[in-house]
């Protein structure tokens, strides 16, 4: 994993100079939004990521979004809110939180490397209520192996925090030892926890979540994601055994050349 102890990862993120062009659509619309309602706003208080629907009470993101990295804890769900398929003045549906569960790992380790980081940057988080087939449709997993291609990714970001950006034509670029994933596609603030699809016999399905951007010298930019089907599954066993979690410790923070823990994150702050 040499190449990921030379990442320069950035805090602050361009989506200028991406390799490949890329076909964005915003989907400012009610009507532009169908079949896309079960990737939602994640407001956690704080700040605000994307979240997707992976059943009808369970919402997949990042970790480090719903983690406070100076006082070292997970921040209080009572304060956040899930707004699937916002776009504007619509929301298919709002629900509260009640219940998070981090991805085993991600907390109680101050020395790990940054594919550690990025393997475990994974949040479950439980709606107070669930959200019907009649408001929005949850989105399955992709469960077989990934290979290089295009894929699409859907996300609310810096200057389009109250619609989603549809891109497609981006790709995954590889997969690494441990699951850690690239991808060229075009992410910002607020991006972070942001479902990437691949078509899978003619269904979308989420091959991963978006953790992190980062750039090496001289390279182009690219998104860093993570392998879902395990450690989701996990999460979805603790979250049925209603099991506690341990206290947080040192969260996301800058990575510079060189260090192996760590990583700067890009949570949309308001």
């Amino acid at each position: 994993m040499r190449i990921f102890q030379r990442l320069l990862v950035v805090g602050a993120i361009l989506a200028a100079g991406l390799a490949h062009a890329q076909e964005r659509d915003r989907l400012d619309h009610r009507g532009e939004l169908l079949g896309w309602e079960g990737v939602g706003r994640l407001d956690t208080g704080t700040g605000t990521c994307t979240g997707t629907l992976i059943s009808k009470d369970l919402v997949l993101t990042a970790a480090h979004c719903v983690v406070d990295a100076r006082k070292e804890n997970v921040l209080p769900a009572d304060k956040m809110r899930f707004h699937a398929g916002l776009a504007h003045d619509f929301t298919a549906a709002s629900r509260r939180i009640n219940k998070i569960v981090l991805a085993d790992g991600y907390i109680g380790a101050q020395d790990v490397s940054l594919t550690e980081q990025v393997r475990t940057d994974l949040a479950l988080l439980r709606l107070d209520v669930p959200i019907f087939s009649t408001e929005a449709e949850p989105f399955k997993l992709y469960s077989r192996r990934a290979e290089p291609g295009p894929v699409v990714l859907v996300s609310y970001g810096q200057g389009r925090n109250t619609s989603l950006q549809r891109e497609s034509g981006c790709r995954h670029k590889e997969t690494f030892l441990g699951g850690v994933m690239t991808f060229d596609c075009d992410v910002t603030f607020g991006s972070s926890g942001a479902p990437v699809f691949v078509r899978d016999q003619g269904l979308l399905r989420i091959m991963s979540v978006i953790s992190m951007m980062s750039e090496a010298p001289g390279q182009d930019k690219v998104a860093i994601g993570m392998s879902l089907p395990s450690v989701v599954e996990a999460m979805k066993r603790e979250m049925r055994n209603d099991a506690a979690r341990a206290p947080v410790s040192a969260g996301a923070r800058r990575v510079t050349i060189g260090e192996r823990a760590g990583g700067a994150r890009f949570v949309k702050v308001d």
